[in-house]
C-alpha cells in the first residue's frame, strides 16, 4: 500500500470512532483521555469511479473491491494516540505518538465541532470549549515538534554544511529523512523562508518558520469536524469557516458512519460508504431504539449529504493532494494472467507520467519502458505525457 493517512487531533475528539468507521477494525472507544496508546494501523479506502462501466465490464480487484462502478481502493490508516498542548516536548507522551506520523502523506485532524471537550479531551459538556483553540494549538504542536529535532542538532548541521560545503538543504533532508523530506523540499522550503544568510547565523525563530514551510511540503493537514449530530456544533462549523477561511473542513459524524457500516456489515441494511441514504432491508431484527438511531441519521444525511467520513477520506487524498487513481490494463485484454478484470488501481501523485506509473507498477517496467498505450482513446503515449484520473494504460517495455 503507497499511501498513508495520519488521524490526529486531541483526546476524544473521535479519532478512534472515525478509524473503526473508516476500516471497521476492532479498536478501543471510550469518551476519556489516551484510551489510543500504541496506534491503530487499518485500511481505509478511497472512492473512485471504477472504469470497468467504460468497457461495460465488471470489475474483480486484488485489492479492494468495486460497488455498483465504483471503486474503492485501499490506503492505510494511521490513529496516534489523542495529542495536547506541549505534545512536541513529550506531555502525554507526545513525541512517541508524534513519531508514529513519520511516513504519513498526509493528516486528518479530528476536532470535536461540538465544542464539548476541553483542550485536555475531558468533557465538559457541548458548547463549552471553543474548537478554534484546537485547530491552532494541533498544527503548531506538530510544526514545533519539525522545529525541536532541527533546533537540537542545529549547530552540527549548519558547521557540518559549512565544513564540507554540501549544503545544509542536505543535512536537513537526511536530519529529516524520516518524515520524507528531500533536498528538493528543503530547498522549496528555504526560498519561501526568505533565509539567506549563512545557516549558522539562523536564529530559533527562523528554524521555526522554516519548520512550519517543511510540514506544510510534508504533511499537510485537513480538518475533519466531527459529532456535527451533537446540538451546537452546526454553529461552531459557520465560525470556524469564517475565522479561518483558507482551511480545508469537513463536517462529519464518525458515529453515525460507524453505525451504518455495522449495520451494512450484519446485511440489516444496504448502504454504499460516502453515499447520502441507505436502505434498511432487514426491518424485523431491530429494536426500537435502533429504529430511532437509523431515523436520527436518515434525517443527518438528507441534511448533509453524507456522513462525512468517506468525504474526508476522499477530499484528503483527491481534492486535497490533488492524485489521481489510474488503472493498468491491455489494449486487447483487460485481465491479469488469472483472469481478474482490471485487477489493479494506482493512486499516483499529480503530474505523473506514463514513464513515472510504470516504475510504479514494477522498477523494471519503468527501466525497459518504450511507450504506452492510452487503452481508452487506443491512442499510443510517449514517457512524458502526463496522465489524467481514472486513465487506464497499457506499458510497452523491450522485455516484451
Amino acid at each position: 500500500m503507497s499511501f498513508t493517512i495520519g488521524l490526529v487531533g486531541k483526546p476524544s475528539a473521535g479519532k478512534s470512532t472515525f478509524f473503526k468507521a473508516a476500516t471497521l477494525a476492532e479498536v478501543d472507544i471510550a469518551s476519556y483521555p489516551f484510551t489510543t496508546i500504541k496506534p491503530n494501523v487499518g485500511t481505509g479506502y478511497v472512492r473512485v469511479p471504477c472504469a470497468d462501466k467504460f468497457f461495460g465490464v465488471q470489475c474483480n480487484p486484488r485489492f479492494g473491491f468495486c460497488l455498483n462502478h465504483t471503486r474503492f481502493v485501499p490506503v492505510e490508516i494511521v490513529d496516534v494516540a489523542g495529542l495536547v498542548p506541549g505534545a512536541h516536548e513529550g506531555k502525554g507522551l507526545g513525541n512517541q505518538f508524534l513519531s508514529d506520523l513519520n511516513q504519513a502523506d498526509v493528516l486528518i485532524h479530528v476536532v470535536d465541532a461540538s465544542g464539548s471537550t476541553n483542550e485536555k479531551g475531558e468533557p465538559i459538556g457541548a458548547g463549552n470549549h471553543d474548537p478554534a483553540k484546537d485547530v491552532r494549538f494541533l498544527e503548531n504542536e506538530i510544526d514545533l515538534w519539525y522545529a525541536s529535532i532541527l533546533w537540537s542538532n542545529w549547530r552540527k548541521l549548519a558547521r557540518s554544511a559549512s565544513m564540507t560545503k554540501k549544503g545544509i538543504e542536505i543535512e536537513i533532508a537526511e536530519q529529516l529523512s524520516a518524515m520524507k523530506i528531500t533536498e528538493t523540499i528543503a530547498v522549496k522550503a528555504i526560498e519561501q523562508a526568505g533565509l539567506k544568510d549563512s545557516p549558522e547565523q539562523w536564529s530559533q525563530d527562523d528554524i521555526k518558520k522554516l519548520s512550519t514551510l517543511l510540514r506544510k511540503n510534508t504533511k499537510p493537514i485537513l480538518i475533519a469536524l466531527n459529532k456535527i449530530d451533537i446540538p451546537g456544533a452546526e454553529k461552531n462549523i459557520e465560525n470556524l469557516k469564517k475565522e479561518f477561511p483558507d482551511t480545508m473542513f469537513i463536517p462529519c459524524s464518525a458515529e453515525s458512519e460507524l453505525a451504518l457500516r455495522e449495520a451494512a456489515k450484519h446485511e440489516i441494511i444496504s448502504y454504499i460508504p460516502g453515499d447520502s441514504e441507505f436502505k434498511i432491508i432487514k426491518l424485523e431484527v431491530l429494536s426500537d431504539k435502533q429504529k430511532k438511531a437509523l431515523d436520527f441519521i436518515s434525517e443527518l444525511l438528507k441534511k448533509n449529504k453524507s456522513t462525512g467520513v468517506q468525504q474526508t477520506l476522499d477530499a484528503a487524498v483527491f481534492d486535497f493532494l490533488k492524485y489521481i487513481a489510474v488503472f493498468p490494463g491491455g489494449m486487447n485484454n483487460l485481465s491479469d494472467s488469472k483472469g481478474n478484470v482490471l485487477p489493479d488501481c494506482f493512486l499516483m501523485p499529480p503530474k505523473s507520467t506514463a514513464k513515472g506509473f510504470a516504475y510504479a507498477i514494477h522498477t523494471d517496467f519503468g527501466k525497459h519502458f518504450l511507450y504506452a498505450m492510452d487503452v481508452k482513446k487506443k491512442i499510443r503515449i510517449s514517457g512524458d505525457q502526463e496522465l489524467k484520473h481514472g486513465d487506464v494504460v497499457e506499458i510497452i517495455n523491450a522485455a516484451k
